[in-house]
Order: structure tokens, then sequence, then C-alpha cells
């Protein structure tokens, strides 16, 4: 996962007195055994990238817990992630990186909390270094409150984060930084404003968690209701980052898996409360997407679509998990008398794809009236994308080409690839093919990784084109 700083080289905080026990701190010092040079840096950049996805969120969301400092925190993890790349090279790869990696970090606030305390500050610095020589001596983080969602770091983060005291757009750019590790540059993009304008929102959402005093926690069951839409909405685009990936990586699994961890949590947390019915239908539609992760890409890592996807490398598992999550859903919102929410509707409508047997036995027409239903309650251009397509499956290529020519015409989707791929497949299936090459390339110009590029490449190319799910952007 890329860091929105450059890694520093620099001499780490602590590490003569680790090394020579002056501290009493030392990393882990299983290692894996060092080859040739060319082969180290290999194994070392990839053991470093994969750490990097799997473990900044947890370190990170510990060391806050612990000092209250993000700052601080973020920039230990990073160190930890810059000695790494000088250390494994040389003495080998951890066997265990997370926790040399935990260690190393946790060590380097320790160093930074004695050399910056003051008299008047000594006495909550030592505190603070006192619970940071607690954490686990394996390098994984310890809590009082034990393996489930109160105790989990990363939940309570979130819950930080989606403080009703910050604004939405500060949360949810707040989250992405901290839990999802996205760079600055990656979140204004996504907010459409500059790397400076971000960089601020983020410096002023942690100055006013700070001068708020707002606490590091899951909130108490009272106020759960008030706080839980706000969370939803944030782990849903944070499973959502995984399958938008930018440049060369078109999927980000890691991302995907710690969101749908982080619902699981979140239900289980919930119980019965009203929000129940939505974050069961947020955990399902995060199953019946990730199910196809492995028949998303071919082995040359371009784009497959959901109509050619090999169904039998869809896990069946996870599907079948969705849809038992879903009829749960079903069945608490008629026992109370609720309408279905955005995720609820949302999982109903990959659900749909996902048990047909076949792309062709696709029940399009209940599709598109499942997106007129969520157009309702969750207004959206993308929304009104995406039932073009089913109502072009379902109703003709010529009645869903009039719905995207008006969206086009709205410019509400201006910038948005997925628009003009869509107009590009219609076309094609018309027969208009000189109009659809021309979409086809505007489509090509817009999308956000290499791997959507190729694929529009091809399209082009190939002079052939089926309207089917490529339209889909969250592969409903």
């Amino acid at each position: 996962m890329r860091r929105s700083r450059s890694l520093r080289s620099t001499r780490w905080p602590g590490s003569a007195r680790s090394r020579s026990g002056r501290s009493g701190r030392s990393t882990p010092s299983n290692r894996s055994a060092v080859t040739s040079p060319t082969d180290a840096r290999g194994a070392v950049a990839s053991s470093v990238a994969s750490a990097s996805a799997e473990e900044t969120a947890r370190i990170v969301s510990t060391l806050i817990r612990v000092t209250g400092d993000w700052a601080l925190a973020e920039d230990c993890v990073q160190d930890a992630f810059a000695r790494a790349l000088v250390d494994w090279p040389v003495h080998g790869i951890p066997s265990k990186p997370g926790a040399w990696l935990t260690t190393v970090a946790k060590n380097g606030a320790i160093d930074r909390l004695r050399r910056s305390a003051t008299e008047r500050a000594a006495l909550r610095q030592l505190a603070i270094v006192a619970e940071l020589e607690q954490l686990g001596r394996d390098g994984q983080e310890r809590s009082e409150l034990g393996d489930g969602p109160l105790g989990d770091d990363r939940l309570r983060l979130i819950f930080t984060c989606c403080h009703p005291a910050l604004p939405m757009e500060a949360r949810v750019a707040l989250t992405l930084r901290t839990v999802a590790g996205l760079t600055t540059e990656e979140i204004a993009r996504a907010f459409l404003v500059s790397e400076s304008t971000m960089a601020k929102r983020l410096v002023r959402a942690r100055a006013k968690i700070r001068d708020a005093g707002i606490p590091y926690r899951v909130p108490p069951p009272r106020l759960l209701p008030g706080r839980t839409a706000g969370v939803l909405a944030v782990l849903y685009l944070l499973f959502n980052e995984g399958y938008s990936a930018t440049g060369d990586q078109l999927v980000r699994e890691p991302l995907a898996r710690e969101a749908i961890r982080l619902t699981r949590l979140l239900v289980g947390l919930l119980g019965e409360s009203p929000h129940t019915s939505e974050a069961l239908g947020l955990l399902a539609l995060m199953l019946f997407q990730h199910a196809r992760t492995a028949a998303r890409v071919d082995s040359a890592g371009d784009v497959v679509t959901l109509e050619e996807q090999d169904r039998s490398l869809w896990d069946a598992g996870a599907i079948a998990e969705g849809v038992a999550l879903l009829r749960t859903a079903d069945r608490r919102c008629l026992e109370r008398h609720e309408r279905p929410g955005r995720y609820h509707l949302q999982a109903a409508i990959a659900g749909c794809h996902l048990m047909a047997r076949e792309a062709g036995s696709t029940d399009f027409a209940r599709v598109a009236v499942l997106y007129e239903a969520l157009a309702l309650i969750a207004p959206s251009p993308v929304v009104e994308l995406n039932r073009a397509v089913a109502v072009a499956m379902s109703q003709g290529a010529e009645a869903g080409l009039a719905l995207v020519d008006a969206l086009d015409r709205a410019g509400s989707l201006d910038g948005y690839y997925l628009l003009p791929a869509t107009r590009a497949d219609l076309l094609r299936r018309l027969g208009r093919t000189t109009e659809a090459a021309r979409d086809y390339r505007r489509a090509r110009d817009l999308a956000p990784s290499e791997a959507e590029r190729r694929y529009l490449s091809r399209r082009l190319a190939e002079g052939r084109g089926s309207a089917a799910e490529r339209s889909f952007p969250d592969g409903q």
C-alpha cells in the first residue's frame, strides 16, 4: 500500500539502543535465510509490500489508541517500514513481519516520547510509555476488552474517524487515510480536490478530534443508532476502494478483506439495533462481490467481465453465506415493517447476478426494478447508469441507450469512464461501430487503472462488444 510521504533514509530513533540491549528492547529475531543479493531484494520488496497491505492499519490504530497522537503513530509506522527496507536485505526477513514491524514502531514511539517529554508532561508520557511497553512481546496488540468488537482497535478507530462532530467528507477522508492507508494524493483524487487541500482537511480533522477530546472507543449502546449509518457508509467506501485501485493494480484484496472483517464485528456489536438489517445487507453485499475475486482478472492481470467470468472460480461458501445473510435481513425487515435500505437493495441486486447459473439467465427485469427502488432512497447518477444497463438487457439496447444519453447530456457523470464504456457497448450492439469506437477511446482515456485501459483497448481492437456487466462499477 502506498504511503503519503516518501520513505526517509535516516537514523532510526532508538535503533542503536535496541540492538545493544541498553533499553531492554529488541526486535523479533527469527529470520529467514538470506540468499543472493538479487533474490534478497526481490523477497524483501514482496514481503514489505505484503506487510504494508496487511499490517499498516492494525499497527497505526494500536499506536493511536495508546498514544492518542495520530502523527506520531503514522510516522513511527512509516519509519518501521523504512527500517525494514534497510534491515531485512542484510539480516533476513523475520518469520513474523507484522510482529517485527509492530515492535520497531512501538520502540520508535517510546524513544520519541522520552525525548520530547517536558517536566509538565512527564507523568502523562511515562504512562503512555508504560502501556506501550506492555504491548504483546510477539508484537501483537492486546486489549483489556478482549478479541470482540469492543476490543478491536481498528473498529474503535473507525468510530473515532466517523464521530458526528466531524463533517462527512472529513470522516471518509480520515478513515481512508488512517484505516485504508491511502495516500493523501489518492484521497484528493477521489474527492476531486488538490492534494494540498486534502492535506489541510486531514490536519483539521485530527486537530478536531484532539481538541474536542473525542474518545477513542466504540460508543455505548445508547449512542450506536446515531453513529452506525456513518460507519456503514465508510466501511462500504473502504471495501470499494479494494476494487477500484489506480495504476497497475486493479484489486487490493487485503483492503476488501479488512472491510469485511470490520463489518462482521459491527454486525455482532449491533444486536437488535434498527441498523442491523442494513449491516447484514452490507456484509452480504461485500461477500457477494468478494466471492468473485479469483475470476475478476486473468493470469495476465487483465479485466474479465462478469458475463465472461469462469463461475467455477467463484467462492461458493461466500455466496452461500451472503444468501443466508440477505434472507435474514429480508426476514427482519418483514417482521419489523422496515423498508430495505441501500445496502440491502444492492445486496439483492448482486444476488440476482451471482445466483444465476449463467449470465444469460440473470433476471434483469428484477434487477431494473431493484435499481428503481434504490434510486428512490439513494439517488445517484451511477445508480441510474446501472439501471440503464439492466433496462438494456431486459428491454433492448435502444431503451438502455436512451437512458445513458440522458445521463450524458446532464453532465452528472463527466469524467466517469464507465459512462462512455457503457455507451460504446450499447452502440456496438446496435451496429453503430464508428460511434462505439469513439466512446471506447474516450473511456480508455478516462480509465483509472492500467488493467481497465488494456481491457478497453481490446474492446476497441476487437471491433465487438457487449452491454452486459461491464457497466456495473461495483460488480452488481
